[in-house]
């Protein structure tokens, strides 16, 4: 039992491993949020935690001896990961901004590269004698590698990366959208996401860049000290883990999804606006005043109306030329105006017109305001009461 297993550096996998997997049955169990999104989360937390045991298997001082001794068939199998967890991030990333997502055939393209190296590393590891492999375990030095090897393993950085670039995209797209659907948009918080997303996309670049270290060192002969990145790399994900784990719960469940693809492609087909619809919206407007209504999205104006919210969408962009978050704050402006200056509520504070208006927001109440008026609704207060 005097036998040591793990380094300091070792404890970093370690601990990452614990938390994947304690995490992942705890968003499996998890009741709240997206159902789906969960277990994409869970699948991506699951396939991440094989990475680090696929590290300490193969490089770890002590465990390899004691690897090689439990079974051989072990090394290299947890590998197979690499190629999934970043495709299990984007599709979580994806669950999560938009609404009623499916997956869908089309979505298996991105598990063709695991399923093309899993079939390599049958036929070139899984299909010897055991014997074998624990002779070739034995005397491994990571320069006795096949030199197409360390290509494919460059070629697998560049995929996660490539994902994480999608996720970014998907993001990107996300808060491009969210204002043709949503009229308040200060609780979506993308912040906790997007370090997320960008936290992971470092981890891949700064892999790339360990791979390309030792092809250097390895192939070329520079020296260059790739495993120093390695061990940062290690110590970075065991604190984006707890990072995801502390913020994941909370604001995930919060996550307010905008329409598909599909639906934003059907959206902007250019179809003849009908001139009835546009006045029975103003109309509708003006008497019913929809607004007031603090949690007012673009699907429940569409119900009210009985119109199709994407004919909506494109009353308001195109006829209105405005998004959905401009259009109803710009009622809400005109409402807080006379609000402002009204006998009734001569003596209410700001927070108080600001709420019977409909925002939620004063930062959101205070810049459409000064937009629309040229003044804040204290100074166009006091102007209106002296004049």
């Amino acid at each position: 039992m005097e036998t040591i297993l793990f380094n300091t550096h070792d404890l970093a996998l370690l601990i990452t491993i614990y938390e994947c997997i304690l995490f992942a049955f705890c968003m499996l169990l998890l009741k709240k949020g997206k159902k789906q999104s969960n277990v994409l989360l869970a699948l991506f937390l699951l396939s991440y935690a094989a990475i680090p045991l696929d590290t300490l298997i193969n490089f770890g001082a002590g465990f390899r001896q004691f690897a090689i001794d439990l079974s051989p068939n072990i090394f290299y199998l947890f590998g197979n990961a690499y190629w999934l967890e970043s495709v299990f991030l984007l599709f979580y990333v994806r669950s999560l901004i938009y609404k009623n997502y499916q997956l869908k055939w089309q979505h298996g393209l991105y598990f063709v590269p695991f399923f093309l190296y899993f079939m390599h590393e049958y036929v070139q590891w899984y299909s010897l004698d055991e014997n074998v492999k624990i002779a070739i375990l034995n005397g491994y030095t990571l320069s006795d590698e096949p030199t197409y090897v360390f290509y494919v393993n460059l070629f697998r950085e560049c995929f996660r990366t490539f994902c994480g670039v999608l996720c970014l995209v998907e993001l990107r797209r996300y808060q491009k959208q969210i204002k043709n659907e949503l009229a308040d948009i200060e609780p979506v918080d993308l912040t906790w996401l997007k370090v997320l997303v960008l936290g992971f996309l470092l981890i891949r670049i700064d892999a790339i860049v360990v791979t390309v270290g030792y092809i250097v060192s390895i192939q070329f002969g520079f020296e260059i000290n790739y495993k120093i990145l390695g061990l940062l790399s290690n110590w970075s994900v065991l604190f984006l883990i707890g990072f995801l784990i502390f913020f994941s719960i909370g604001f995930s469940t919060m996550f307010q999804g905008i329409s598909s693809s599909k639906d934003k492609d059907k959206e902007h087909e250019k179809q003849p606006i009908s001139m009835e619809t546009v006045a029975l919206v103003t109309q509708y407007m003006k008497e019913q005043k929809p607004y007031l209504n603090h949690f007012l999205n673009i699907d429940n104006l569409a119900n009210q109306l009985n119109i199709a919210p994407r004919i909506l969408s494109q009353i308001i962009n195109r006829h209105f030329h405005q998004n959905f978050f401009e259009f109803i704050n710009h009622y809400r402006v005109q409402e807080s105006k006379e609000l402002l200056v009204s006998e009734q509520h001569r003596k209410s504070t700001m927070v108080d017109v600001m709420d019977l208006a409909g925002f939620n927001s004063k930062a959101t109440f205070n810049t459409f305001f000064k937009k629309a008026v040229g003044l804040t609704p204290t100074q166009y207060r006091k102007q209106q009461l002296q004049s």
